[in-house]
């Protein structure tokens, strides 16, 4: 939660300290939380859609459909081939046993509050030395949208026309504000004067 009056917005990870966080996750046997900075940043999904998701959902198809809590929307998801063989690792070593149950259970065998999620990615944040100022759930979906654009290089403003439709923005600008695209160019106005 934020100070009254202050102006707090989570911010993206670098797309490979992601992954490696991802990998220093599983390497810790911390697999849950592994999968969750993954399936955040490889599908784009807010948390409270995350939250819901089965290890049916990831591991039966190569794409899955969710109602988004928030927008009440239809979303198709297609699971990237690379991270499906982490998904299934995860799987095996957590060694589930029902591909029904939730992926994102706590060791008290309920699901994870957005709340505490936000604990486990402070004290990640400091454990792992991650350069990031403002650190949540809300990361993953950042992450998710900054590269895109930045792997579409000369392509980026039809990137950001598809993200505007994934996250249901009105428009692109509404994506680039969202992205720190915007406040991102008009800082660099700066570095163009000489001294």
């Amino acid at each position: 939660m934020s100070l009254k009056n202050s102006y707090v917005t989570s911010d993206y990870l670098e797309w490979d300290s992601m992954l490696s966080l991802v990998r220093k996750l599983y390497r810790d046997q911390e697999y849950r939380l592994s999968l969750l900075i993954g399936c955040g940043s490889f599908f784009g999904l807010r948390i409270s859609d995350l939250l819901t998701l089965t290890w049916s959902m990831l591991l039966d198809n190569e794409k899955f459909v969710i109602t988004e809590q928030k927008t009440g929307k239809r979303r198709e998801i297609r699971v990237n081939c690379n991270f499906q063989k982490h998904i299934a690792d995860c799987y095996k070593s957590l060694g589930v046993v029902d591909k029904n149950e939730k992926c994102f259970l706590s060791r008290k065998r309920t699901v994870y509050s957005t709340q505490r999620i936000n604990v486990l990615f402070k004290s990640m944040k400091s454990k792992y030395n991650l350069k990031i100022e403002h650190f949540s759930t809300h990361s993953m979906r950042k992450t998710f949208g900054r590269q895109v654009v930045e792997a579409a290089g000369e392509n980026s403003e039809f990137a950001l026309i598809k993200l505007s439709e994934l996250f249901n923005h009105a428009d692109i600008q509404t994506t680039r504000r969202y992205l720190g695209l915007r406040s991102q160019e008009l800082l660099e106005t700066y570095d163009m004067l000489n001294f």
